[in-house]
């Protein structure tokens, strides 16, 4: 089996038990932002699977967009990423 060489970690425990890969992120260059796909990233950065700024290079995410998504997770949970969601959580 063939290992590509990684800068970092190539797998992390979560707080509920489960190992995160980096075969569990999402494709290189994600356009189309669904609550799973972001909860992953979240999670990755959050367990030190990836560095933010890995994350904001990876994805062309802007410092902005990551921080609040990994605001909403803090407070709301996951359920706060999905689109149809959002006015409920939105904070004024």
């Amino acid at each position: 089996m063939y290992l590509k060489k990684v800068n970092g970690k190539r797998a992390v425990r979560l707080p509920d038990g489960r190992t995160m890969t980096r075969a569990d992120l999402p494709p290189q260059g994600t356009m189309r932002w669904v609550a799973s796909r972001k909860a992953a990233v979240v999670r990755a950065v959050a367990a030190g699977l990836i560095t933010e700024d890995e994350a904001l290079e990876m994805y062309g995410l802007s410092a902005e967009e990551l921080r609040s998504w990994r605001s909403a997770v803090d407070v709301h949970g996951e359920a706060a990423l999905k689109a149809t969601r959002l006015q409920k959580y939105r904070q004024l």
